[in-house]
């Protein structure tokens, strides 16, 4: 069985002790409060870029869309335009739907053996489901946490904060989108631990954003619903960081809370290096930005370099003599 997560896992409640041991006993509000959010933050900017723009220089050698449907060909032949877009406009709509509804996640399907041991393909819509509620929940969290970086709060987030919390469970109100977070965030890690095919390929890499995530998620419910904090000090710390003009609040804020900044922080700074940064390279992957227009259109190969040929010609004027000694028919005499 592959334990490559409990690499992960115990990697992530050492740093969870380290943030929450620093702050209650050392006193390292500081250090823990604003020198790390600024040192995540520029690692971020930095090595976000850097990818980006490593990226941007990379050559496309080939023309290699990922299509679903029929190619634009002969008039009587139907095309399948956003599953294989011929044009830029047809590009633009196919990434479009990716980007916001994963629609290649969609057509996910398995391959297995059906009645006769006859290979069978099935839809499995359960990791788009999955995907979806993950990546939306996510966002929608990312979002409602714009009220402590902004004063007055943006009425979009106000907005999103009632339609979120509608549920109008326990009290504070529940939102939604923590929940299905943590739902969604357990549930791409239980396919990793117990799904055989994936635990197989699976490494400490692979896991260790979704514990971040999962302790992301923990410690944002403790706080909002076991061992509350201060939200008025979260602010004026969040709002100096914002600001440039960073400082502690006094009387302090428990360890709990920057236990959840230490997580976000270690996510932030880690999403460079990872497989999070396909939330920048889908925009680049030639796979989903390039029209599959091949029988229109010549992709020439920008890694090609000028070449020295030698013609048939050529070769038989250098080897005439020689090729008629040895029978070989020439086509100039």
């Amino acid at each position: 069985m592959n334990v490559a997560y409990l690499y992960s896992l115990i990697a992530v409640v050492v740093l969870g002790l380290i943030a929450y041991a620093g702050v209650e006993a050392a006193g390292l509000d500081v250090f823990f409060g604003v020198v790390i959010p600024y040192l995540a933050l520029i690692v971020f900017l930095i090595g976000f870029a850097n990818k980006i723009l490593d990226w941007t220089k990379s050559a496309v050698p080939f023309k290699i869309p990922t299509t679903f449907g029929q190619q634009k060909s002969l008039d009587w032949i139907k095309h399948n335009k956003f599953d294989s877009p011929y044009t830029t406009p047809q590009v633009v709509v196919r990434m479009i739907l990716e980007i916001l509804l994963f629609r290649s996640l969609f057509k996910n399907s398995r391959v297995g053996f059906g009645k006769g041991q006859r290979i069978a393909y099935k839809w499995v819509i359960w990791l788009w489901l999955f995907a979806l509620m993950f990546h939306y929940s996510f966002f929608v969290v990312v979002l409602r946490h714009l009220r402590f970086f902004a004063e007055p709060v943006p009425f979009f987030v106000s907005f999103l904060e009632k339609i979120d919390g509608m549920l109008q469970i326990l009290l504070p109100h529940l939102f939604i989108s923590g929940v299905m977070l943590l739902a969604g965030a357990l549930l791409l890690l239980l396919r990793r631990v117990f799904l055989p095919k994936l635990v197989y390929i699976s490494r400490p890499a692979d896991y260790f954003p979704l514990f971040l995530i999962i302790g992301i998620a923990v410690t944002g419910l403790m706080m909002r619903y076991l061992d509350k904090v201060d939200v008025v000090r979260v602010k004026e710390l969040t709002m100096g960081l914002a600001t440039l003009q960073p400082g502690i609040p006094e009387g302090g804020i428990n360890g709990l809370f920057y236990v959840h900044l230490f997580f976000v922080s270690i996510l932030v700074a880690y999403i460079p290096f990872s497989k999070i940064m396909h939330m920048g390279g889908v925009f680049l992957s030639p796979t989903r930005n390039q029209a599959n227009n091949t029988r229109a259109k010549r992709h020439v190969n920008p890694w090609n370099y000028p070449v020295k040929t030698h013609t048939y010609e050529e070769y038989e004027d250098e080897f005439r003599d020689k090729m008629k000694e040895a029978g070989i028919p020439v086509e100039k005499e």
